[in-house]
């Protein structure tokens, strides 16, 4: 086989066209004979070195199209469509998108929910120093440092050791809150170090006892970055993929089921569903913006 020009086509019938074109661009190594190309011998090149590329096109089963018309082809949009975002509501071949998404948001919102009521304990429990303190804080962001993969091994061996088993509401749980609650205690230790005890002494001087000033003096002055933390909780779990993969029990959580899918059948709905989640994502995040600017207002009048 011996071509001269520096450009040229091949055209071969449908038996041999295929097998022609791989021997030229260097995907298949003949059995006998050589490949030339000028004076070159390109027989035992690899495709990298043969300035060759190849495009195969069966005439009897499409239209004939040009080199861009072929590149085109398969980019080319036809159309808008919602139809792969009601896909995302149905029962998928592997998994389930609607189930897997209730379990991520009430999960979500409970971990939100329970890091807020801990960080707000633990950030007034350490306004003042306490015996064991110190050990206290350390344990408490230990949870940064230990790899995400041997939180839940560990959470996974103790329910197992317990007789307990392993559910994303409770194991799953757990899990969550090793990775939310350090960073909503550590913001609350910000807010509560520059926070004016002036205010709750005021309170306590007009007869007011600890609950009501807790909640008519420090409640509303914390309650935006309260918002703030109930939101970064909410995200954390969420998304959290790690530390849920080996103690979820039976029923998996968003990302997993996510994960599930691009490891066995890839759906066009799984990109439909990444749309819905941008959505979503950028909605609770306008919904806390608006609620915090809300609570900011007040505590300015």
């Amino acid at each position: 086989m011996y071509f001269e020009l520096h450009f040229f086509f091949a055209l071969s019938c449908i038996q041999y066209s295929e097998q022609n074109l791989q021997l030229v661009a260097g995907h298949e190594e003949p059995t006998s004979g050589e490949i030339l190309i000028g004076d070159r011998a390109v027989t035992h090149l690899p495709a990298a070195q043969r300035n060759t590329s190849m495009i195969f096109q069966s005439y009897a089963l499409f239209p004939h199209k040009t080199i861009w018309q072929n590149v085109e082809f398969g980019l080319k949009m036809r159309g808008f469509s919602f139809y792969w975002l009601g896909q995302v509501f149905q029962e998928q071949r592997v998994g389930n998108f609607v189930e897997g998404f209730q379990r991520s948001f009430i999960l979500g919102i409970t971990v939100a929910l329970v890091s807020i009521i801990v960080s707000v304990l633990a950030g007034m429990a350490f306004r003042s120093r306490f015996p064991g303190s110190t050990a206290v804080f350390y344990l408490t962001i230990a949870s940064f440092i230990v790899p995400s993969v041997l939180i839940s091994l560990g959470i996974g061996i103790s329910f197992q050791v317990l007789g307990l088993s392993t559910n994303w509401f409770s194991s799953g749980f757990g899990a969550h809150l090793t990775w939310t609650v350090p960073f909503a205690f550590l913001i609350m230790l910000g807010v509560f170090n520059r926070f004016n005890p002036s205010y709750e002494e005021a309170a306590r001087d007009l007869g007011a006892g600890d609950v009501k000033t807790f909640w008519e003096i420090v409640f509303p002055l914390i309650l935006p970055s309260l918002i703030g933390v109930g939101l970064l909780g909410f995200t954390l779990s969420y998304d959290e993929f790690t530390r849920t993969s080996l103690i979820s029990g039976q029923d998996n959580t968003l990302p997993l089921e996510i994960f599930g899918m691009t490891t066995n059948v890839t759906s066009p709905a799984l990109y439909a569903l990444g749309t819905l989640t941008t959505l979503f994502s950028l909605g609770m995040i306008a919904i806390a913006f608006a609620t915090f600017q809300f609570f900011s207002r007040r505590q300015q009048q």
